[in-house]
C-alpha cells in the first residue's frame, strides 16, 4: 500500500515524481541561504559562472532532459508492465525490492562510469557533447542534469532504463529508486558540505568527490556516478582529496596530487 495508490497509477508516478522530486530538491538548495561558511566555491565563483551559462539555458537544458525522460519511461513501462488478468500488479516482498534497489545502483554506476570516461577519453564527444555539462565548473543543484541532449539519452535515460530491466523491479519500486537516484545526484552537485549531511556520511561518492572533477586537475578522475566510487578504485581514476576550511569561510576540495 502506497499513498498515491488511490490516485495515480504506479506507471505515472515512476515517470514524473523524479522530476517533481528534482525540482523540489534543487529548488530547497536555491532557495537557502547564502550558508557561506559551507560552500565548496564562494558566491563570487558561482556568480561569474552563471553570467556565461545563464540560469534560465540551464533549466531550458534539464527540462528538455526530462522531457525525453518520461517518454522513455511511459514506453518501458508500458512494454514491461507485470499486471495480471485484473490489471493487478503483484509487488514482490520488501527483501526482494532491497536487492532489486541494489543491482539497480551497481547497474547504473557501471554503465555510466564507463559511457562518461569514454566522453572524456573522445576527443569529438568531449568537445561536442560532455564539455556542456563542464561548463558548470562551480556545480550547483538546478545543474545537476544540464547535459547536451545526446548525453542525456545515453548517460541518464538509456543507464536509467538498463538499471530498471536489469533489476527486474515493478513501477512502483522503481518510483522509489529513480527519486532516491534524483536526490543523490542533486545532491551531488549542490556545492554545499552540510553537518549532517546523510549522503556524506554514507557515501564516498559524495558533493566534495564530484567537485573535484569538476576541477580542471581531477578531470580525468572520479568519474564515478551516482552511487559508489567503485570502477574509480578498481581501475585507477579515483583522486583523493582533502576538505580543508578557506579562511574567508566554506571549505575547498583540494586533490591530493597523485604519483
Amino acid at each position: 500500500m502506497v499513498f498515491w495508490e488511490d490516485y495515480v497509477s504506479d506507471e505515472s508516478m515512476g515517470t514524473f515524481a523524479p522530476i517533481v522530486v528534482y525540482w523540489l530538491y534543487a529548488g530547497f538548495y536555491q532557495l537557502m541561504p547564502p550558508l557561506d561558511n559551507y560552500r565548496l566555491h564562494t558566491r563570487k565563483e558561482e556568480e561569474q559562472q552563471k553570467k556565461s551559462v545563464p540560469l534560465a539555458s540551464v533549466v531550458k537544458g534539464v527540462l528538455l532532459q526530462q522531457l525525453v525522460q518520461a517518454t522513455v519511461a511511459q514506453g518501458l513501462f508500458l512494454v514491461t508492465s507485470k499486471a495480471n488478468a485484473s490489471g493487478v500488479t503483484i509487488q514482490p516482498s520488501i527483501p526482494v525490492q532491497i536487492v532489486q534497489i541494489v543491482i539497480a545502483m551497481l547497474v547504473m554506476d557501471t554503465w555510466q562510469y564507463f559511457v562518461h570516461r569514454y566522453m572524456h577519453q573522445n576527443k569529438f564527444l568531449y568537445r561536442h557533447v560532455h564539455s556542456q555539462h563542464h561548463r558548470l565548473v562551480v556545480p550547483y543543484a538546478i545543474g545537476a542534469l544540464y547535459n547536451h541532449p545526446l548525453e542525456g539519452l545515453l548517460l541518464d535515460t538509456f543507464g536509467g532504463a538498463l538499471s530498471f530491466l536489469v533489476s527486474g523491479m515493478t513501477a512502483r519500486t522503481a518510483v522509489i529508486f529513480f527519486c532516491f537516484a534524483v536526490i543523490k545526484t542533486v545532491d551531488d552537485h549542490c556545492g554545499f558540505w552540510l553537518p549532517g549531511n546523510v549522503f556524506h556520511l554514507f557515501f564516498q561518492n559524495n558533493t566534495a568527490y564530484h567537485d573535484i572533477h569538476h576541477q580542471l586537475q581531477g578531470l580525468k578522475y572520479n568519474y564515478s556516478q551516482p552511487f559508489f566510487p567503485i570502477w574509480d578504485k578498481i581501475l585507477g581514476t579515483y583522486m583523493p582529496y582533502n576538505l580543508v576550511k578557506r579562511p574567508e569561510g566554506g571549505f575547498e576540495a583540494k586533490p591530493i596530487k597523485r604519483e
